[in-house]
């Protein structure tokens, strides 16, 4: 035991050091602003007279006109054309939540959060206009995914997928339930009426979601598989959905709802897992903290899991399968687009930090205990690698420091744009510029790709490679919230080492 607690020690002072190293070399608030400016470059529909990726334009203006709905707007999730109702709310979600906590590191670069969290929840009344249904997905993915075009040009089936009573989509509705719910404390005062109105659709949704209980890969298998299915259900996303509602409403029903569905819904499964997919760990932290800030007793079970979730992360600590760290400290997960990972579970290090600092808490691992100012420099940790600090020494972030990925897999970076080459790109021309060598024409600035996806921290800048080379807007959602705060605490002097 005193061997264990001594290494623990040791690669904790390890990290200290480290950070203290190197605590000045990033420009946290720039990398912040270009994370934000990442969203630009990913917007669908009429742009405004101030859009800032000037090579982006209008795109996807009829979307929803053939079923006599508006659905244009919105944000494309990665490098395709095709918007995805899931990832889109769960991106809605991660932003909101990271102006709710870490807002007021924002700077001046929270009015620029907050119109990108407003172009997504914009887009989300419109899909949830219609009572009892959602719409979640707007274009043909098969045949969006067989083309190599720009936004601006595409003419594969704009088809539109909905959720309804004959068709269940518990998991999709309950997400964005919570997206609407989280956008509306962002907005609760700087614009009261379109924050009620928020949560007063957050509420149908969440009605709907609960009442007609089923998975959206079930009722839309074939257009959302293999894409975006719920391998996870649609069980932790009806907690995750209530859990921001009680957090947005203070009301007692959906503290009710989250005590008496707690092992119905499995709120202690698959703890590990934060993503688009699986909310488990998040809904966790999230109501964990009511319990440290000694609102709600009942809910110690949640606290007890999020204590276990954090254990799972901690280099030295963890002796967790499913996590694992790289050579050079990158958080490992098996599967694609390993940065998805390592910004939500890292954002989550961050924010049970915060709520274990204001409770002087600490996280129970085994014979040993990490404080939260442990968490915060593991989660800095990853930030670093992000931004340069790994053993090729370049960025993930396009367009930050002077070396980055070149190549990713996008195609309106990929492509010349509108003002360059007027003339349309038809569906196959578009493949000699996917094979091309060459890089990008246009910056997607701010974008982060999926990075390395094996344990060796090799990144092979090739579109080809989309795994690594593809940047989402799940990446970038949750970085925010640790941008924000590291660029207004950039060093370790300026945390509680309790």
């Amino acid at each position: 035991m005193a061997n264990a607690l001594g290494l623990v020690l040791l690669f904790f002072v390890l990290l200290v050091a480290a950070a203290r190293r190197s605590a000045a070399a990033h420009a946290y608030g720039d990398a912040l602003h270009k994370s934000i400016l990442f969203f630009e470059g990913q917007r669908s529909g009429k742009l405004p007279s101030d859009q800032r990726l000037s090579w982006r334009r209008d795109s996807a203006l009829h979307d929803g006109a053939a079923d006599g709905v508006d659905l244009t707007g919105g944000y494309y999730d990665a490098g395709d054309n095709v918007k995805f109702g899931f990832p889109m709310a769960f991106t809605t979600t991660l932003m909101a939540w990271s102006i709710i906590d870490f807002g007021k590191t924002f700077g001046p670069h929270l009015t620029e959060a907050t119109r990108a969290v407003r172009w997504a929840t914009d887009y989300l009344l419109k899909a949830t206009a219609v009572p009892n249904v959602v719409y979640v997905q707007v274009g043909d993915a098969f045949r969006d995914h067989s083309c190599w075009e720009r936004p601006e040009d595409m003419d594969t089936p704009r088809t539109v997928y909905k959720v309804d009573p004959a068709h269940p989509g518990s998991d999709v509705a309950g997400e964005t339930a919570a997206a609407l719910a989280a956008a509306s404390i962002v907005f609760r005062s700087s614009d009261p009426a379109y924050s009620q109105r928020l949560l007063d659709r957050a509420v149908e949704v969440f009605e709907f979601a609960d009442k007609y209980r089923g998975a959206y890969s079930s009722s839309l298998h074939d257009a959302v598989c293999p894409f975006y299915c719920d391998f996870s259900g649609y069980q932790d996303e009806l907690l995750w959905g209530a859990a921001w509602l009680h957090k947005a409403s203070r009301r007692r029903e959906y503290r009710e709802y989250i005590k008496n569905n707690e092992v119905v819904l499995g709120a202690s499964e698959c703890i590990n897992e934060f993503g688009w997919d699986n909310k488990h760990a998040g809904i966790n932290v999230l109501i964990s903290k009511e319990v440290l800030m000694g609102k709600d007793e009942y809910f110690q079970s949640f606290r007890a899991n999020a204590d276990n979730f954090i254990c799972t992360l901690l280099p030295g600590i963890s002796n967790h399968p499913q996590i694992q760290y790289s050579p050079g400290g990158l958080l490992f997960k098996v599967g694609g687009s390993n940065m998805q990972h390592v910004t939500s579970l890292s954002f989550l290090l961050l924010a049970y930090s915060n709520y274990l600092s204001h409770a002087s808490g600490h996280v129970p691992c085994g014979p040993s205990s990490a404080s939260p100012a442990h968490l915060k420099q593991v989660a800095k940790r990853q930030v670093d690698y992000i931004l340069g600090d790994n053993p090729l020494g370049m960025s993930y972030m396009v367009g930050y420091g002077s070396r980055y990925p070149r190549r990713i897999h996008h195609r309106g970076s990929s492509l010349p744009s509108v003002r360059a080459h007027p003339a349309r790109i038809g569906c196959k021309a578009g493949t000699a510029y996917y094979l091309s060598p060459r890089p990008n024409p246009n910056t997607l600035v701010g974008a982060v790709v999926g990075g390395p996806t094996n344990s060796s921290d090799a990144f092979p800048d090739a579109r080809p490679a989309f795994q690594q080379s593809e940047p989402t807007t799940y990446i970038n959602a949750p970085l925010l919230g640790l941008l924000a705060y590291f660029s207004a605490h950039p060093n370790p002097s300026d945390w509680s080492y309790d």
